[in-house]
Formats: C-alpha cells, structure tokens, sequence
C-alpha cells in the first residue's frame, strides 16, 4: 500500500473552501457533509471542517533571499504536472508567490510557488529537478 499523507484544517466556509479546492485547484471532493468536506489532493486526504472564525499569527522567513509563509502546507509534482498546474492557476490571476528556483545546482533544487486558499492558508506546490532528492541534506 502506498502511504497516504491526512491533514484536517478549521475553514471559514466550507462552500468558499470547496469551489477552491475543486474548481480552482482541480482536486476531487471526497466524503463530505454540511459541515465537513474531504478533499482528494493528488491523492492525499485534506479535511476542512466549518470552524468559523480562526487567527492564526503567520510569521515569515527568508530562504535563499524570499520572503516566505512559515505557515503552509503543500504538494510535491512531477515537472510536467508542476508545471500545468502553475500555469493554469496564473491564467486564473491568482495571487500567486514566489515562482522561483530554490537550492540551484544544490542538493534539492527545486520549483516552487504557493498561492492563498480562501481561508488564509498557503498551498506551495513543488517539483524537485531529481524526486529522490526530496529528503536529502
């Protein structure tokens, strides 16, 4: 079996959080009620439950001279799939951050972008130039 990453988020509206996730992004709308949603994410298992008002305090970082989200989650994509996802999301004017190279000629370089999802929360999605180095030092 191959193993399966499980995230559950608080949301704002769990309407806004789908039409997101499944018309913006491209997942697939899993089990779900009035209250909760699962959301297929390159088939790993996101839940959103309605939560109503949150805060999170979201300080940054700077990597490789970017300012990024210390708070977010997100995908590893092959090339070919990073690269139709970043430019189907740019077609939609998203605000999208940082498409950039990060580790140049390094162990671990990769693409990166992230954009905001509805309720406040960074999706970076990445593709490293070698997917065996996802982990290396």
């Amino acid at each position: 079996m191959k193993t399966l990453f499980h995230l559950s988020l608080p949301c704002t509206d769990i309407e806004e959080t789908k039409s997101f996730y499944i018309e913006t992004i491209g997942a697939v709308l899993g089990r779900h009620s009035n209250n909760w949603i699962d959301i297929n994410l390159y088939g790993h298992q996101i839940t959103f439950t309605q939560a109503g008002k949150f805060n999170f305090n979201n300080p940054n970082y700077v990597f490789e001279g970017k300012i990024l989200p210390s708070f977010h989650f997100g995908i590893i994509l092959d090339i070919d799939t990073w690269g139709i996802t970043y430019s189907t999301l740019n077609k939609l004017e998203l605000e999208l951050v940082h498409q950039a190279t990060f580790l140049k000629n390094m162990p671990g370089e990769h693409l990166s972008f992230f954009v905001k999802d509805p309720n406040g929360y960074m999706l970076e999605f990445k593709s490293f130039k070698e997917p065996n180095q996802v982990f290396n030092l």
